[in-house]
């Protein structure tokens, strides 16, 4: 078994051991919605709160292996845990608080990556917004597989609604004008 796949299976069976809403995002989210491609990190998404950070952040941190010296610190002030994985494999663990990152997680469905491992991951739709906005070249990429493999079943209405104010906060015109590209493929 792919050991990023088990990494992933046991840091969603630790989370939802604690009651933690959580979903996969990044390159897992990938795997299933887009053009499979390699990764080498788990991304996850749990809901944290605003001013509860602590209680995610500490026993994550008993659990697993910080990637950094001043792990915690920085996950207070970056809103990412950066860990690994007993098998060496990355983990980032977001702190999610906001309104439409919960709404994510309530929208994310299980996906079985490999025989015996079923993983929560975000929407197509969820994943195109969240890839959109962080704009990175690889995040482009990732959009446009997502985009023509899906196409025709995204709810493209569902995606604008929730980047056009995600655009707004970042400033980012551009954001709006990847949005419209993706839509023409």
């Amino acid at each position: 078994m792919n050991d990023l796949f088990e990494a992933a299976r046991q840091l969603q069976e630790f989370c939802d051991s604690r009651g933690w809403r959580s979903c996969f995002i990044g390159g897992l989210a990938v795997q299933r919605w887009g053009e499979p491609r390699v990764t080498r990190d788990a991304d996850l998404t749990v809901l944290a709160g605003f001013g509860h950070e602590e209680r995610i952040i500490d026993p994550l941190l008993e659990k697993y292996a910080a990637r950094i010296s001043d792990a915690r610190a920085y996950a207070f002030r970056h809103r990412a845990l950066l860990l690994s994985a007993p098998g060496g494999a990355g983990i980032d663990v977001l702190l999610g608080a906001l309104p439409y990152e919960e709404h994510l997680i309530e929208r994310a469905t299980l996906f079985t990556v490999a025989h015996g491992v079923e993983l929560r991951t975000c929407s197509a739709e969820d994943l195109i917004v969240l890839k959109l906005f962080a704009g990175r070249a690889l995040d482009i990429r990732d959009t446009e597989g997502v985009a023509l493999r899906n196409g025709d079943q995204l709810d493209w209405s569902y995606i604008e609604t929730q980047l056009r104010p995600l655009a707004e906060i970042k400033e980012d015109p551009e954001i709006l004008r990847r949005l419209a590209r993706l839509r023409e493929l």
